[in-house]
């Protein structure tokens, strides 16, 4: 049902909690998904990612609280929503005689408008193992092959949790550019990372996740804005020049100069407010960098700890 702005929410959870023996790896979640958004469920192993989405999926049961998937209860209407949700696990498993082109063709048929799955397999760089049995593949082609079984349906939702693990670079931006393609297609997805480059390059929102508790959600760039953090800009000067040209400007809080090198320390618009003062005073920069908040800084200032693979 769409809400006061005009967005359809598709995941609605309300206060799920869900423990194993006395440790709670959820802790009283609430949140929502748009349709067409992908929303990043970010944080370290071990804090209650994978067990969250794996009920919204309908795959475990909370303890507590509500989930509604397009207005459907994961659980209980199930079947309903096999056809509408794709999943890819962490850990999926095919048996080992199954071939790729086998899998798929499989997978397809279960939907009535799947995608062209020979097209995805060579989106995915798996065109030239489809006719390799599951068994023979490796970790990576595993991993891609489970990317595939999640899309082939043109479901609406995607829920993908660690879909770049075990990739190697070149696959994993691959990748993103399918999700980035699929996510044009119009379908929403639930991506579950502790990769924060991942989160920052394809996420709407990020839901920032660490002991089954929900710290933050908001966009990369709020949770950044989080971060009370300095700026720094460092250039290299072409010539001597007074640096009181710097300091007197309201968003500088500090200037060093090591030899040719300096580096300017500030917050607000700090990057304009020194170059523009550079160029009125006819200095020139060369090789400048600037150095700011990200959500490593956002992770470490809202739990206390450094996000660790």
């Amino acid at each position: 049902m769409p809400d006061a702005q005009g967005m359809t929410t598709v995941i609605d959870v309300e206060h799920v909690s869900k423990s194993y023996g006395a440790r709670r790896v959820v802790d009283d979640i609430c949140l929502q998904v748009e349709e067409g958004e992908i929303l990043a469920v970010l944080g370290p192993n071990g804090a209650g990612k994978t067990t969250l989405v794996e009920s919204i999926a309908g795959l475990r049961v909370p303890d507590s609280g509500r989930i509604r998937v397009l207005g459907l209860d994961p659980r209980r209407d199930r079947d309903a929503l096999r056809r509408q949700v794709g999943v890819q696990l962490q850990a999926s498993a095919l048996p080992d005689a199954i071939r790729v082109e086998e899998a798929v063709r499989l997978y397809a048929s279960f939907y009535p408008h799947p995608r062209d799955w020979q097209q995805l397999l060579a989106d995915l760089g798996l065109d030239e193992v489809r006719r390799t049995r599951f068994g023979r593949l490796s970790g990576g082609q595993q991993q891609r092959l489970a990317i595939a079984l999640a899309l082939v349906g043109d479901p609406r939702i995607a829920v993908l949790d660690e879909l770049t693990t075990g990739l190697d670079p070149q696959a994993r931006r691959d990748t993103w550019e399918l999700i980035e393609a699929t996510r044009a297609r119009g379908v929403t997805m639930l991506l579950v990372t502790h990769f924060m480059e991942e989160a920052a390059r394809l996420a709407d929102r990020i839901a920032l996740i660490d002991g089954g508790r929900l710290v933050a959600l908001d966009t990369p760039a709020g949770i950044v804005r989080r971060v009370d953090a300095d700026q720094q800009v460092r250039f290299r000067a072409a010539a001597p020049f007074d640096v009181s040209i710097l300091t007197g400007l309201d968003e500088v809080r500090g200037v060093t100069r090591t030899g040719a090198t300096v580096t300017v320390t500030g917050r607000g618009d700090l990057v304009f407010a020194v170059t523009a003062a550079l160029a009125r005073d006819g200095v020139v920069a060369h090789d400048l960098r600037i150095e700011q908040a990200d959500l490593d800084d956002a992770f470490v200032a809202l739990t206390g700890r450094r996000l660790a693979g």
